[in-house]
């Protein structure tokens, strides 16, 4: 799950890590009392107006403005609210920005890139940073990889003060900012655990001409398989940045993931899901969507995923791959046929069932009253289901 900027700050700033804060608004009547509130609370005379949104590269968008005095921050905040914000995260469509944060204007000396989050290769936590904050790390480790540095946090450890060190030596600080990047680090460490962070990433983390260092920019996101460890983070979620389709599938704890193929996927269990969008690509079609339905699948699961797969307009074809180990195969394909025949689907539907009573399933299949093409090996499948989402 993610949050915004501002949310992710606020937990920030509850671990004692110095944050740019500021005042997050949703209508357009609150603009100036946040401008002023800013003013008050922090002294601010010159502002920075932040779109509120779940996508990287805000700031060549166009949703981030500075702005010198309040005039302006008004003009700023009139001109983002309300926009649609398109950054190479958002895509084409972009994304629409229902919140902006009024936040001081900071004198910054220095900017860095600093993040946490597992390194699957060692199944252990990486600390990292970079001297060149602000920038896309993608590109950073595209063209200069020797700017990034790493620490690897041994399991039961955490991030030991001299590894903390070592980071703060490698941004290039000295005398009393290397005690404060030390100190933060742990902190934000402490955070990643204990908030069961999957990623948390500041960018930039500044030197300001002050000699403090402060988190400018604040990304978290968490583990959704511990959120009931934590229902005050389970409450910030926006729904309005998420995909409505995915949004519905959870509903029915159906595992999906919007893409912008022709071809509908309805498989059980990630790794087969995985290699059937693979398989599709090979034989030269294209994925619409990642679709799991988990391993007890049933008549009111296929009907939920066909209903979640034909939302989107561009599917021409349907490919249900389907292994039967915790369900037999044959009752798989009697759901399938139920699904059909009461959702009157209109696309073609190619069946690929594999595992317990597979023979039986498959005879089901083919003595049936709907329109169901049955695939007889995986490669067969992608064939079929390529060719029929082109006729």
């Amino acid at each position: 799950m993610k949050i915004h900027e501002y949310q992710a700050k606020k937990l920030l700033k509850s671990y004692g890590i110095p944050i740019q804060d500021g005042v997050t608004i949703n209508d357009l009547a609150q603009a100036e009392a946040a401008i002023d509130q800013v003013s008050k609370d922090f002294g601010a005379e010159q502002y920075i107006i932040k779109a509120q949104v779940h996508a990287g590269g805000r700031g060549k968008g166009g949703g981030v403005k500075f702005s010198p005095d309040k005039a302006s921050a008004l003009e700023h905040i009139k001109s983002i609210l309300g926009m649609t914000l398109v950054t190479h995260q958002t895509g084409p469509e972009g994304r629409r920005v229902r919140k902006v944060m009024v936040a001081e204007a900071l004198d910054i000396k220095q900017e860095f890139y600093v993040a946490i989050t597992l390194d699957r290769s060692t199944g252990r936590n990486v600390f990292m940073v970079s001297s060149e904050g602000g920038m896309e790390i993608e590109e950073v480790a595209k063209t200069s990889p020797e700017k990034i540095v790493k620490e690897s946090i041994l399991p039961g450890m955490g991030l030991r003060t001299f590894q903390a060190r070592n980071l703060a030596l490698a941004l290039g600080l000295d005398g009393a900012a290397i005690r404060q990047a030390t100190g933060l680090f742990q902190k934000l460490y402490k955070l990643y655990r204990e908030m069961d962070g999957s990623i948390v990433e500041i960018n930039p983390l500044v030197l300001t001409e002050q000699g403090n260092i402060i988190a400018l920019d604040a990304k978290i996101n968490f583990d959704d398989n511990a959120l009931y460890l934590h229902p005050d983070v389970a409450e910030m979620r926006d729904l309005d940045e998420e995909d409505p389709t995915e949004v519905e599938a959870g509903k029915y704890d159906l595992n999906y993931i919007k893409l912008e193929g022709t071809i509908g996927c309805m498989v059980n269990g990630a790794g087969l899901a995985m290699s059937t969008m693979d398989i599709i690509k090979q034989v030269g079609g294209s994925p619409a969507n990642f679709l799991d339905v988990g391993g007890g699948a049933n008549v009111e699961t296929v009907k939920n995923g066909f209903r979640i797969i034909l939302s989107d307009e561009n599917v021409k074809a349907v490919l249900i791959n389907i292994f039967g180990g915790i369900v037999r195969c044959d009752r798989i394909a009697n759901g399938i046929i139920e699904a059909v025949k009461e959702l009157d689907l209109d696309v073609p539907v190619v069946v690929r069932l594999e595992g317990t009573n597979a023979v039986v399933a498959k005879e089901i299949l083919a003595n049936s009253d709907v329109s169901i093409i049955s695939a007889d090996s995986f490669k067969d499948a992608a064939n079929k289901v390529v060719e029929a989402a082109r006729g």
